[in-house]
């Protein structure tokens, strides 16, 4: 069986047409999800891709930024609520220490007692530190810092079960510290804040975010089998794929992928 990555959202924090960049990375039956949006829109994402929560055992928190994760405490809600209801045998959530402390807080200020007390039984957290090595949804990963300049930010590289490897770069510029663990993937995910035709516009360096076409000169000098771009803006989705597409291939000589909402990419 193939494995699959499902885009639940591709924008950027403040998209208003499209969801929040998080994915899920599909092994069999199982669903490694990657972060999960600003809110309860994960919830709606979740059930368009048909993808069922009691599947999802297994979470990568990047960051503690809104726009990835405000949608956790949802998944974390209801599947607190199905587990005390004997519905759902547990989640993991792998993150760094940050993280686990915000979405801690967070569960105290919001969630009932009942639901707390899933925390470290049906809920556990996974301390990560950078480089490393952790199991989820039956593939082997390694969590690495991605060298953040606004808050800590981990991404991670996964091994399918063919050999292929999956690196996750966050949503900030490729950081040549990270090489190793970056280097030669067969599909490279890594944000694209806007192009580069649109830098005067969007300010991307200044918020220090990358265009497609850096990100393209990155995945080139990584080696990169694929390169997927993410965390865009709405501007244009219309016509996204095809801009995105055509400003990265300038560069970049290996497939280009920009996948749109609810988008299954085969493996």
């Amino acid at each position: 069986m193939s494995n699959k990555l499902i885009f639940l959202g591709t924008g950027n924090a403040l998209v208003t047409r499209c969801y929040n960049t998080c994915f899920a990375l599909q092994n069999g039956n199982e669903y490694f999800l990657t972060d999960a949006g600003g809110g309860n829109g994960i919830l709606a994402q979740l059930e368009k891709a048909q993808i069922p929560l009691v599947n999802i055992h297994s979470l990568f928190l990047t960051h503690g930024h809104t726009d990835h994760i405000l949608g956790v405490v949802w998944l974390i809600r209801l599947a607190a609520s199905l587990f005390v209801r004997g519905k759902h045998t547990g989640l993991t959530i792998y993150c760094h220490e940050e993280c686990e402390k915000k979405l801690r807080l967070f569960c105290q200020m919001t969630l009932t007692l009942k639901l707390q007390s899933v925390l470290d039984n049906g809920i556990k957290f996974i301390c990560l530190q950078d480089g490393e090595s952790f199991h989820a949804a039956g593939l082997a990963c390694t969590s690495f810092d991605i060298h953040s300049t606004k808050t800590k930010q981990f991404g991670y590289r996964a091994v399918l079960p063919d050999g292929q490897t999956v690196v996750c770069l966050g949503d900030e510029p490729y950081n040549p510290a990270c090489q190793r663990y970056a280097q030669n993937a067969d599909w490279l995910l890594t944000e694209a804040f806007c192009l580069y035709a649109e830098r005067n516009e969007f300010n991307p360096y200044e918020k220090h975010h990358s265009t497609a076409l850096d990100a393209a000169r990155n995945a080139r000098a990584l080696n990169a089998k694929h390169l997927i771009l993410y965390h865009t803006q709405d501007n244009c989705l219309a016509q996204r794929k095809r801009l995105y597409t055509a400003e990265a291939k300038r560069i970049f000589p290996g497939p280009v992928l920009v996948p749109d909402d609810l988008e299954t990419i085969i493996l």
